[in-house]
């Protein structure tokens, strides 16, 4: 790229988030530890969203010494709701190994930090050129659709094949006099001028210096793929009442929603009703004689690769000693006392039904 080009985009990037930028909780810190929580809460989760958990979160961790001596059910709790589980456990584990193997001390050195858990190449650049300055370009969806119109890059832009392109693009591109405002400047031009749909052109500083204007493609991209159906499972769940208790199952620590309670319940089979596998989902996983009786609701919920529909009974406990197979623990609790265990969202979207009745 010509230099002049290239520090004419600098230029009009920073001018234009110095005048621009949000006024963002972790923006005001020069907190490691803190802009590391926020780059991995901002991970496939929006701003606006992120903001009331990253200031509970704060709240209740307000230091790396502070998560790293705390247990996985309450960086849970304080995570219900936000999804992707998995960050709240890979940040907790790598917190307790910075706290044992470093000092306490984030390492400075890109190589060692991605020996992390949970820390890749966006969170790995993110947090050290905002902290520390390092020059390493972060490279999020914000910013590879601003540089696929920006460079006329036509390649599918979550396509791990495409990744080196933008990696190298955002890289030439980085000012490394400045590296942490000048990926924060390509992030947020992404977020609120370089839209998905609609792009703001006619105010864009960019404009003149934009492949994808000057040719007339900016509709066309970015490149997106072709996307995948997204399958839809039919699950059976019960709530399981002993006189004034239900009972609640703990998921393995691994794989998806890993620590979170549930009630009990599993995949509805080929040709069985969901009052069927509701009574034989519950007997395999916790080894219970129950009875199924109210259909208590329907609930619909999407996560990244699938959607689920699920069917909820109100059972009643008839015998037998819980024996688990999949779940690590049990728990026979009061309505009340649900509150104090996190669940997921799915599950959240019924809990309601039960305090009311």
């Amino acid at each position: 790229m010509p230099p002049q080009r290239l520090r004419a985009i600098q230029k009009a990037l920073m001018t234009w988030y110095r005048i621009h930028q949000r006024d963002l909780p972790w923006r005001r810190t020069r907190s490691a530890y803190r802009i590391w929580v926020s780059e991995v809460m901002l991970q496939q989760t929006q701003v606006e969203t992120v903001i009331p958990y990253y200031r509970r979160f704060i709240r209740r961790f307000p230091s790396l010494s502070a998560l790293a001596s705390s247990d996985l059910e309450a960086v849970l709790k304080v995570w219900e709701g936000l999804g992707y589980y998995s960050r709240a456990r890979h940040l907790l584990e790598a917190s307790q190994i910075i706290a044992r193997d470093y000092r306490g001390r984030i390492p400075r050195d890109l190589q060692v930090f991605l020996r992390l858990p949970g820390v890749g190449d966006y969170i790995g650049a993110a947090v050290l050129s905002i902290a520390f300055q390092k020059p390493y370009a972060a490279v999020d969806g914000n910013v590879k659709r601003v540089l696929s119109r920006l460079q006329a890059i036509d390649l599918p832009m979550n396509a791990s094949a495409s990744s080196r392109v933008f990696k190298h693009a955002a890289q030439a591109l980085l000012d490394r006099d400045a590296p942490g405002i000048s990926n924060q400047a390509f992030m947020e031009f992404g977020a609120l001028q370089c839209i998905p749909r609609n792009p703001l052109c006619n105010c864009c500083p960019l404009r003149r210096l934009c492949k994808a204007y000057q040719s007339n493609t900016v509709k066309r991209l970015p490149n997106r793929g072709s996307r995948r159906t997204v399958p839809t499972r039919h699950v059976a769940v019960g709530v399981v009442y002993n006189r004034d208790r239900v009972l609640i199952t703990r998921r393995a620590p691994r794989g998806l929603l890993g620590g979170l309670w549930e009630f009990p319940g599993g995949a509805i089979g080929a040709d069985e009703s969901a009052r069927a596998a509701c009574l034989r989902e519950i007997r395999e996983e916790t080894g219970l004689s129950v009875t199924v009786g109210d259909h208590l609701a329907t609930v619909r919920h999407a996560y990244t690769h699938f959607k689920v529909v699920i069917d909820v009974f109100r059972c009643a406990y008839q015998g037998g000693t819980v024996h688990l197979s999949g779940p690590v623990d049990f728990r026979w609790v009061s309505i009340a006392e649900l509150d104090q265990f996190a669940f997921p969202s799915a599950n959240k979207k019924f809990m309601h039904l039960l305090i009311r009745r």
